[in-house]
């Protein structure tokens, strides 16, 4: 797309850009420095690079303003809370130590040189796929500036010509995605950090910044009246300031409209507010109708979140409705929120097919799009040909064959009732299972998935070149599973399963084999720290036309006598995982998906698994933000994970697995999936997520997970005997199974042996104090 400069005429500006790189350099450099940590500098370097190409994109793409603080080695959740000395105590030696080591520990985990650190708690980041660190508080907190990691990089954007804005999470929303280890309230502390963030703001003013951004995202959520109180308590008082001591503040808001909220947020004294119109442009009318004189709109009119090439003549039209209430300086441009869960460039993908490439738009795309916007506002007639190439677009996918099944509508037309009902009641289920599988107390498995070594992925990157035949490949992977088989057996696991070498990724693997799905390659997003995934995008209905795991769960079950799990990623998750198309509801997305799998699941049946995993980790991360609309979403997601299951038999035993969630609102839709078995993360919390199903009297099987996989750190049996017993106090000896939080993929396969061998034994030991105590 060719743009003029739109740098003299209405600013356009984004609230973040994505951090790894096109290539995810960002992982190979931090995980070439967790390797070996004696070459910091290397990372820096890295990072450095990483910034300056950014901005240079950002720029020739179109932005007139670009932000600087956004990237993080990381999380910026943790990156703030290290900037106001927000660290646990039991952190705070490394930290003094080796900043970057403490950083990392705080990350990670840390288990070296005699010290033994966990790593902190890790959740989901609103309704999106990405991870943030949960702070750590106390009700004796104090805040202090530690380091300048925003000034330094103000200034090292501005020495190379960029005039950036500086991105801070707000104090607001810091405390309230914090949790306090005492059981006080966060928000209490506002009073004592507002001064750290005072004292900062007029560092960056004297640094040279004239905005700062303060994202501020939990006013789009159901707020109280405390909430509300702190809102006016901080920003009246950094905005106390003289304006020439403290940059004009930006408050930032997204992933939906205010509502109720938006009275509050237009009485903070802010020089300006961005607005998520893309989600919320329903706010539109009644915020411009109550605007503050002066007051900058930040208008959210590019979708932040998804692919698809936005209707640039809407966006537009909204553009000059918001102008014609404001004065011309007052309108800025920009994408509804951080760039940071799109892929970065869509001309690194020229395999996508050529209509579906002119269909999506990633990161830098969204600028050049905003670009057209301006040119729009500032002169129509240079934006005429770029405004006709998109409604031709958009014209070409609404048409397209590939978009639209008359079997799969047909197929979702005959769906009824009795498409989501197991034939019996779980308390019925359950002595036929037992009978069936004959499993010890305390039954101990794994999540899925397995180690994926340096040679395992150079033998997939060679056989998708050409370079390794198929079946050299299939050797490879027939080897590892009988290999993963035999380890399992060796270290006394009581519920198999095959490693999922074939997998690339849980959604990936299924994405390819199903109509519907198109792939990137280099579409990488950040899920957490150097976690990167490659989102499928869901463009068409979606339909299997061939069995996808049925072959690799046969044969391990042929190695062994054990129960072996077969393994599928559920109907939600892989629609929460995906970029969806955005031309029908979400709900029917994910019901042709949850056919597509019920398929499957009857397959691995009558292939003889007796023990199917249907993953839905994404189940509470798909919750809307504000209460309201909880329910009818909770309703199809439910419908959709039952009629995947649904046409098994009574015997057949369903798990599924969630990580990485609060469960607290949503226990009555987590048991009516009417899984047999779940399987949960809990040992960062120490057991902590394991309150909502006591106090729901969840009635059905749970594993509890008791090893963080997401940490190299390996915990010794009696840790983990130790997490099992605070279970045993809650749960009844039947419900409980022995499991790590999540998939081993990302760990080697030294860590993984380990941290099972001492799993399998804190089972037994439990199973001996039980014998004992009866």
């Amino acid at each position: 797309m060719t743009i003029s400069n739109t740098r003299n005429g209405t600013v356009v500006t984004t609230l973040g850009f994505p951090r790894i790189g096109a290539r995810r350099e960002l992982k190979r450099a931090l995980e070439a420095y967790w390797r070996d940590q004696r070459d910091p500098a290397a990372l820096l370097a890295s990072a450095r690079q990483l910034r300056h190409r950014h901005w240079q994109l950002q720029r020739d793409a179109g932005a007139s303003v670009v932000p600087s603080n956004d990237f993080s080695l990381y999380d910026h959740v943790l990156d703030t809370a290290c900037l106001f000395d927000a660290i646990p105590p039991r952190y705070q030696a490394l930290m003094q130590q080796d900043p970057l080591a403490g950083y990392f520990a705080m990350a990670r985990g840390h288990q070296q040189d005699g010290v033994d650190l966990p790593a902190l708690e890790m959740t989901k980041w609103f309704d999106t796929n990405y991870h943030y660190l949960v702070p750590e508080l106390t009700a004796d907190q104090t805040f202090q500036l530690r380091g300048d990691k925003p000034v330094a990089e103000f200034l090292e954007a501005k020495a190379l010509g960029f005039h950036s804005r500086p991105v801070l999470l707000g104090p607001v929303s810091l405390l309230k995605l914090s949790k306090t280890t005492d059981g006080s309230n966060a928000l209490d502390l506002l009073p004592r950090l507002l001064p750290a963030y005072a004292q900062l703001l007029q560092q960056l003013q004297q640094a040279g910044a004239d905005w700062v951004q303060l994202d501020e995202p939990c006013l789009v959520l159901d707020l109280d009246a405390a909430s509300a109180a702190a809102y006016r308590l901080a920003y009246a008082q950094l905005a106390a300031a003289p304006q020439t001591a403290r940059p004009r503040l930006l408050l930032a808001t997204y992933f939906g409209k205010l509502d109720d909220n938006l009275p509050l947020a237009l009485s903070l004294p802010v020089e300006g507010i961005h607005l998520d119109l893309v989600r919320g442009l329903e706010q539109l009318d009644e915020a411009l109708a109550q605007w503050p004189a002066g007051r900058v709109l930040s208008a959210g009119l590019i979708d932040g979140r998804n692919v698809w090439r936005s209707q640039l003549d809407h966006a537009v039209t909204v553009a000059r409705y918001a102008r014609g209430h404001l004065q011309p300086a007052q309108l800025w441009l920009a994408p509804s929120c951080s760039l940071l869960h799109l892929p970065i460039d869509l001309d690194l993908e020229p395999s996508l097919p050529v209509d579906v490439h002119s269909w999506l738009s990633f990161a830098k795309q969204k600028i050049e799009e905003l670009a057209v916007v301006a040119q729009a506002l500032d002169h129509p007639a240079e934006a005429a040909t770029a405004l006709a190439a998109a409604r031709d677009r958009i014209a070409s996918r609404r048409q397209s064959a590939r978009v639209h099944r008359a079997d799969v509508a047909q197929r979702m037309a005959a769906l009824d009732a009795d498409a989501s009902r197991r034939g019996l009641p779980y308390p019925q289920r359950k002595p036929l299972q037992q009978q069936r599988l004959q499993l010890p107390l305390y039954p101990t498995t794994t999540i899925g998935s397995f180690p994926q070594t340096r040679d395992l992925r150079q033998a997939r990157a060679a056989y998708r070149a050409g370079r390794l035949d198929e079946a050299g490949y299939e050797a490879v992977l027939l080897a590892l599973t009988e290999s993963c088989v035999r380890l399992q057996e060796q270290i006394g696991l009581d519920v198999l399963v095959h490693g999922e070498f074939e997998r690339n990724d849980m959604v990936e693997y299924f994405g390819e084999q199903l109509d519907g799905f198109a792939f990137t390659r280099l579409g990488w997003v950040q899920s957490y720290g150097s976690r990167c995934v490659k989102p499928p995008i869901i463009y068409g209905d979606v339909a299997r036309p061939a069995p996808m795991t049925v072959r690799w769960a046969r044969h391990a079950q042929s190695l062994t006598a054990k129960p072996m799990k077969g393994m599928l990623t559920g109907p939600l998750t892989m629609l929460q995982w995906s970029f969806v198309r955005d031309d029908q509801s979400r709900a029917d997305t994910c019901r042709q998906i949850a056919l597509a799998l019920r398929d499957e699941v009857l397959d691995l049946e009558r292939a003889g698994i007796e023990i199917i995993q249907i993953d839905e980790p994404a189940l509470r991360e798909g919750l809307p933000l504000r209460r309201v609309d909880w329910q009818a979403y909770l309703d199809w997601a439910v419908d959709c994970f039952r009629i995947s299951a649904g046409g098994v038999a009574d015997s057949t035993q369903i798990h599924t697995h969630m990580c990485y969630s609060e469960f607290n609102d949503i226990m009555p839709a987590v048991a009516a999936l009417d899984a047999d078995v779940i399987s949960i993360e809990t040992s960062r919390s120490r057991m902590e997520l394991l309150d909502a199903f006591v106090r729901d009297r969840y009635p059905n099987q749970i594993g509890p997970g008791v090893y963080d996989i997401h940490s190299p750190r390996v915990p010794e049996a009696g840790e983990m005997a130790g997490l099992l017993r605070k279970a045993r106090q809650v749960l009844g000896d039947d419900q409980l199974w022995v499991n790590p939080d999540c998939g081993l993929k990302t760990r080697d396969w030294p860590q993984a042996e380990a941290a099972l061998r001492a799993l399998v034994q804190a089972a037994r030991t439990l199973r001996e104090e039980a014998r004992a105590a009866a």
